[in-house]
This record gives C-alpha cells, sequence and structure tokens, in this order.
C-alpha cells in the first residue's frame, strides 16, 4: 500500500492571499448579520484593513523565494512585487468604491434585481443607498488576482482566473444609473470571458499532451514540467504551438490585447466607473503577471516560435487602440482604448525576453496604475442631474469651470501620452530601451509611431477643456469626498514622483526580476 504524503504548505508564504478569501468570507456574514444602516461602513473598513494586513505579509515575505503546495504557487520576485503592486492599487480602487458623499448610495444599484427604467429603479436612482456587495466581491478579486500572479501551474492559474473573473462580470452589472448599459456591458463581458476561459482550459489540455512525451518524466502542468517538455518531448510540436495559442487567448483576452479587446470599451463604459478604474489598473496587473510566468517560465525555450506572433499581437493592438482613440466621442471609451493602447506598450516589454524587460514591464504596470486610478477618480467628479457627464462635448469649457480638477487631468493626459516629467514618459522609456536590448527593435518603432497618434486624442480633451467656453451643458465638477480625494492625489503625486524620481521603483523591480523554477 503507497503512503500518501501531504504537500508542505508555507502559511506565511500564503498569507496575503489567505487574508483577502478570508475577508472575502466575512464580508458575507456581514451582510448577512449586520444592520444596512453599519453594513457600508464595516464593509469598507473591514476590506481596507484586510488590504492592509496583506500588502504587510508581502512586505515581510519579501526575501522569500521558493515553490509550495506541491509546486502550485510559486512565492519569487515577480510574484511579491505584483502583489504589492495588486494590493496598493486595490486600496485606491476600494477608496473609489467607498465614496458615498458625491452621490447618496455611491455608484452603484441599491437592489441588482430591480427593473432597469421602472418606477422602482427611478427610486433607488434618487433615495435609495448602494449595495454593499461590492465589497466582498471586490475582496474576491483581489484573492483571485493574488493567486493569479503567483501560480505555478496551468490548473492554479486557470482557477485563479475564474476566482476573479466572476465577481468582476457581477460588479459590471451594478451601476446606479444606466442600468440597462451596465447589465449589457456586464453580459459581454461575461460571454467573451467564458470563451476566453475556454481557449485557456483547451490549452491546458493541449499542453498537458505534450508533456506526456517527455522520456521518464510523469506528465503534468506545472511549469518546470513543462519547461522540461519544451526542451525534450517526443509528442508532436503541433500540440505545442496549438496549446500556446490557445493559453495565449485565455491572457490576452484578460490583458486586453487586440484582436481580443472588443470587450473593452463597452465594458469600461457601461460598468461603474469605481469599477472600471479597479479593472484597468488591478486586472492589468495581474494579466501582465501570469503573462510573464507563463512566457518567461513555462514556455522561455520556445521563446524563437512565439516571439513573431506575439510581437503581431503588441503592434495591432498598439495600432487598433491608438486609432480607435481619435475617433471615440466618451472619455470612458477613449480611456478604454488608451488602455488597449498600452496592453502593447506592456507586450513590447514582455517581449524583450530579459531581465530588464521584466523589470521594466512591472514598473510600467505600477506607473500605468496609478495614473488611470486618478484618471478615472476625476471622472467620478463631472457630473450634471443624471450623473457622471462622459460624452466628450460635456468638458468644453471644464477648464474655465473647475480650473483645478482640470488641471489635475490635464496632467494625467500628459502623463498617458508620455511626456518627461511623468511617469508615462518614464515607463515608455524603460520598456523601449528594454526592447531594444533584446534585439526587437522593430517593436519599439511601431510603439513610439503609435504612440504618436495616440498623443492626439489626449490633446484634443486639453484643448477642448481650456480653450474652450462653457455653455449651458458644462457640468459641474462636484467636491470630491475625503476617500474620492485621497485616491485622486496619491495617484496624481505617483504619476509626478515616479516620473521625476523613478528610481527607487525601477531598483525594487529590478531586484525583484527573478522567477524561480
Amino acid at each position: 500500500m503507497t503512503e500518501l504524503k501531504l504537500p508542505s504548505i508555507d502559511y506565511a508564504a500564503l498569507a496575503p492571499i489567505l487574508i483577502m478569501l478570508g475577508a472575502a468570507l466575512v464580508g458575507v456574514l456581514i451582510e448577512a448579520f449586520v444592520p444596512r444602516r453599519l453594513r457600508h461602513p464595516v464593509q469598507l473598513g473591514a476590506a481596507l484593513l484586510a488590504v492592509l494586513v496583506a500588502l504587510y505579509f508581502v512586505v515581510d515575505n519579501a526575501g522569500d523565494r521558493q515553490i509550495t503546495i506541491g509546486g502550485a504557487i510559486a512565492i519569487d520576485g515577480p510574484t511579491l512585487f505584483l502583489q504589492g503592486a495588486i494590493l496598493v492599487l486595490a486600496a485606491m480602487a476600494l477608496l473609489l468604491i467607498g465614496e458615498r458623499s458625491i452621490e447618496r448610495g455611491g455608484a452603484f444599484v441599491a437592489q441588482a434585481a430591480v427593473v432597469a427604467g421602472s418606477e422602482d429603479d427611478r427610486r433607488q436612482a434618487e433615495e435609495a443607498g448602494g449595495a454593499t456587495e461590492v465589497y466582498p466581491l471586490t475582496t474576491f478579486a483581489i484573492g483571485g488576482m493574488l493567486i493569479f500572479v503567483a501560480a505555478n501551474d496551468l490548473l492554479t492559474m486557470f482557477i485563479a482566473l475564474e476566482v476573479f473573473s466572476l465577481p468582476l462580470y457581477l460588479l459590471c452589472a451594478l451601476a446606479r444609473r444606466r442600468r440597462l448599459l451596465s447589465q449589457e456591458a456586464a453580459m459581454k463581458y461575461f460571454l467573451l470571458g467564458a470563451y476566453a476561459s475556454a481557449f485557456f482550459l483547451f490549452g491546458v489540455a493541449l499542453v498537458y499532451g505534450f508533456t506526456s512525451g517527455i522520456p521518464g518524466r510523469t506528465a503534468g502542468v506545472d511549469f518546470a514540467t513543462v519547461h522540461a517538455a519544451v526542451a525534450d518531448s517526443a509528442s508532436s510540436p503541433v500540440l505545442l504551438y496549438a496549446g500556446m495559442a490557445l493559453l495565449a487567448i485565455g491572457l490576452l483576452f484578460k490583458a486586453a490585447a487586440a484582436p481580443f479587446h472588443v470587450w473593452t470599451p463597452d465594458v469600461y463604459q457601461g460598468a461603474p466607473t469605481p469599477v472600471t478604474a479597479f479593472m484597468a489598473a488591478c486586472t492589468k496587473v495581474a494579466a501582465f503577471g501570469a503573462l510573464l510566468r507563463v512566457f518567461y517560465v513555462a514556455f522561455s525555450g520556445s521563446a524563437w516560435n512565439f516571439t513573431p506572433v506575439l510581437g503581431t499581437v503588441a503592434v495591432l493592438t498598439m495600432l487598433v487602440g491608438a486609432v480607435l482613440a481619435v475617433t471615440q466621442t466618451d472619455i470612458k471609451r477613449l480611456l478604454a482604448y488608451s488602455s488597449i493602447a498600452n496592453a502593447g506598450y506592456l507586450l513590447v516589454g514582455v517581449l524583450a525576453l530579459n531581465k530588464e524587460g521584466l523589470s521594466a514591464t512591472m514598473f510600467y504596470l505600477v506607473a500605468y496604475g496609478f495614473s488611470v486610478l486618478a484618471a478615472f477618480a476625476v471622472v467620478t467628479l463631472v457630473r450634471d442631474a443624471d450623473g457622471e457627464a462622459t460624452h466628450l462635448s460635456r468638458w468644453a469649457g471644464l477648464g474655465r469651470r473647475s480650473p483645478f480638477f482640470a488641471g489635475l487631468f490635464t496632467f494625467i493626459l500628459l502623463a498617458f501620452a508620455g511626456i518627461p516629467l511623468t511617469s508615462g514618459f518614464m515607463s515608455k522609456f524603460a520598456v523601449f530601451g528594454a526592447a531594444i536590448e533584446g534585439g526587437q527593435t522593430w517593436l519599439v518603432i511601431a510603439g513610439v509611431l503609435t504612440s504618436m497618434i495616440l498623443a492626439f486624442p489626449y490633446l484634443r480633451v486639453v484643448v477642448m477643456m481650456w480653450l474652450s467656453e462653457p455653455g449651458e451643458s458644462t457640468p459641474t465638477v462636484s467636491m470630491p469626498g475625503g476617500l474620492t480625494a485621497a485616491a485622486l492625489m496619491i495617484g496624481v503625486l505617483a504619476t509626478l514622483v515616479l516620473g521625476v524620481a523613478p528610481g527607487p521603483l525601477l531598483d525594487l523591480a529590478n531586484g525583484a526580476a527573478e522567477f524561480v523554477r
């Protein structure tokens, strides 16, 4: 009889993940047992406390380098750096989600099941408090993201993908106003996300079949086995190439890379703006963290095969994001196409396939996360009687009406455009420099050209805000509550500091840029 041997588990290394998933379960219990009038402050406090405690354990684990739970989870430099980034950005997103002073009930519907357009719907939009179920959903998503960037085998990565995707599908449908648009966005995201997950899972099956051809070794989907199979497998390489392609589809969907980007503008526009900010910052960190681990650890021996394909995807992503951003008339859709273009620039860093590319990509993810959260914080403030005024024509003359917030938004847009002394410039400089060193000059040329195109829609918004006269339809800018003001100031200051003095974060990223195998 074979003795069953349980895998060793380092609970201290897993503490950030366990804390966030535990906080999500506590949030469910709070919904069940805490009186409705107290749920919002209790839920927000519990979620923020969990994020801060999890961040403490990430910092405490800084020197840890190991693979635990039987090879399922890898704790190394990129894992800890990206987990820290997710938690810091998630804390800012929770501040936006928790804001209730700008609009009664915040950005979220009181009852998700209310019929859109009905009398009850209109009544809840004006009077009722917002749903607090968003907090356990958000903490579940954060927990899934922490697992996603640490996963050391493809099945664990798939489970993490579902853990953070399913709450996001629900969160997208909970907008307080424009309910039909919100529900349509959630349905599109859910259906396309289900297809992407199916592609990913089918890719796992093909890769498993490919690993069965390793002489004297059991098949598996852990990254060490996949890496060994790429170097020495008797199976048909068609299984490898098809498996890589299907896995890439699932990951590139989450990263919002073309041609898997079609969900992004609709979901960014329809989802509650704090949820859009959360997705734009944290989901991108999680998606690229998984991409880096899959292609740097599992498939690094096949770089010659996947680099031209992913390079083509990167160029297409930059081009689609830049060109279609020019045509947008809604600020949230403009930021969506900006996010798509930035996914292309991040892919340039990924395809450098060197330590500099890894560290530059991680730096870019953090810098972009701070900027995009600040941008969406401003969007939540530009309002009229019907809620947020997101049509670009409504922003004409905003600089005359509210010069302070228009100035902050101008600074953020200049960062997106890559103007010097902003984090956007340093991010692009870092990934382009790493790509040139890695021999991917053609990607850098495409990146520079598309950056020039992408600067136009940003500057058009700046000109519209400052050089147009405010009209009757120009909305007011609400005074931010303490939570939104804190998130906005953190984002703007980080964008400035990382543009002027990026050295400490670049050094931190460079020191963390080494995977364990």
